[in-house]
């Protein structure tokens, strides 16, 4: 094993063990300090990131958004922290207490993980966002980013570390490791003794190495092939509306739109005009044959299409004939992220709701809100995917734990 990796897993524990007896005070004051001391060098961060972009020749625009760091984006990292210190701390509460027939009290308490890895790709602001996530809910963190933004991330880590040891607290709270090989990143996912849980950040390919690989407990994240599907008793205004949001506002993300599926019955109405709204905004739509017999710019589109996540101004369109194919189509290709559904008969929103096999499902509403700051939590470790111990965007609460606490006064069990 690495040795590096093990003092840094070292570092990491000891870390997270004087976190776990930290007073929500003391954590909130530091995070406002972190977010102060974020934009006080946000200058050293921009030109860190800087490097990485002008290294990014290779990399498609849709990643280089991403990777992009300017003053707006490090405000909204430091308005993230400060959010995050407005939050209930989920370490001071005690679920629930008891009193068993035997005159045991028990207590069931929420405590944090531990130390939690995270592998991610080139998003900067995962940084920042577990920094705060993870020192609020009494854990360490163990960062390590692509190489596409090792500048960036070094700098931030070092601002935030510099912040934690101005603040005499335990600066191993946040590590990053700056070895941007595979075979380091094999090695951290089978780093047992010292990491809790594994969270991944990025694209399929990523996640689908991490959960196969890792030996580590991993909470697996982030793929979104997410589906907006126009109802037959939709409004074709507000269908436009969102579905061009899901698709266009933020191209790149997980929770953007990549699938648009009509009911039959209001398909020649609708699709013509939602379908120019998208070409509108320079989205190129792929679709089925009955999809382009309405709309002949439509491209064909090919079995692979269905499953893939384009996080790019890419939509692929299918004509349904009914709900329940609606349903059946999303819950065979869904990525079990954000779907939505567009209707004006709640009935059969709630039907969709709890048909679909997804992480988050909304009616009338746009996949975009998949997200630990619109969904209240301040920010979010990642949208989890899976159904054990966390779904969907996780903020405080997912990275805790339970501990029960028991109580008596000389009882033996007989």
């Amino acid at each position: 094993m690495n040795q590096d990796l093990i003092t840094i897993g070292k570092k990491a524990q000891n870390a997270a063990n004087k976190l776990a007896l930290m007073d929500t005070a003391t954590k909130n004051k530091a995070l406002i300090q972190l977010a102060d001391d974020l934009i006080k060098n946000k200058d050293t961060v921009i030109d860190a990131n800087q490097q990485d972009l002008a290294n990014a020749t290779t990399m498609p625009a849709k990643f280089t958004d991403r990777l992009m760091v300017n003053a707006q984006r490090i405000e909204d990292m430091a308005n993230g922290l400060r959010s995050i210190a407005d939050l209930n701390d989920p370490t001071a509460q005690i679920d629930k207490g008891w009193i068993t027939k035997d005159g045991l009290q028990i207590l069931q308490r929420r405590v944090p993980l531990g130390v939690i890895g995270i592998i991610f790709e080139a998003r900067p602001n995962v940084t920042v966002d577990a920094t705060g996530l993870t020192f609020k809910s009494g854990n360490a963190v163990i960062l390590r980013g692509g190489k596409e933004a090792l500048q960036t991330n070094t700098a931030l880590v070092k601002i935030l570390r510099e912040s934690l040891q101005k603040q005499e607290l335990p600066v191993n709270a946040v590590q990053l490791i700056t070895d941007t090989s595979h075979a380091v990143a094999d090695e951290m996912m089978k780093l047992t003794d010292y990491i809790d849980v594994l969270i991944p950040r990025g694209g399929r390919n990523l996640i689908q190495r991490v959960v196969t690989t890792a030996t580590v407990p991993v909470i697996e994240t982030g793929a979104g092939n997410c589906h907006i599907y126009i109802d037959k008793d939709a409004d074709l205004t507000m269908a436009t509306d969102i579905t061009v949001n899901a698709k266009v506002q933020r191209p790149s993300v997980c929770n953007a739109a990549e699938k648009l599926l009509i009911h039959r019955d209001v398909a020649a109405k609708f699709l013509p005009t939602i379908a120019q709204a998208l070409i509108d905004h320079g989205v190129q739509l792929r679709g089925d044959t009955d999809a382009r017999k309405l709309v002949p710019a439509i491209r064909p589109a090919t079995d692979e299409d269905w499953a893939t996540e384009y996080n790019d101004l890419i939509m692929t369109v299918k004509i349904v004939d009914s709900l329940d194919d609606a349903i059946n189509h999303i819950n065979h290709y869904s990525t079990h992220h954000s779907e939505a559904i567009i209707t004006n008969d709640i009935t059969r929103g709630r039907y969709f709701q709890q048909a679909i096999n997804s992480a988050c499902v909304y009616v009338n509403a746009s996949t975009r809100f998949t997200d630990g700051g619109e969904f209240g939590f301040g920010a979010e470790i990642g949208i989890s995917t899976q159904k054990l111990h966390a779904r969907g965007p996780m903020g405080l609460q997912q990275l805790t734990t339970i501990k029960y606490e028991i109580t008596g006064n000389g009882q033996v069990r007989k």
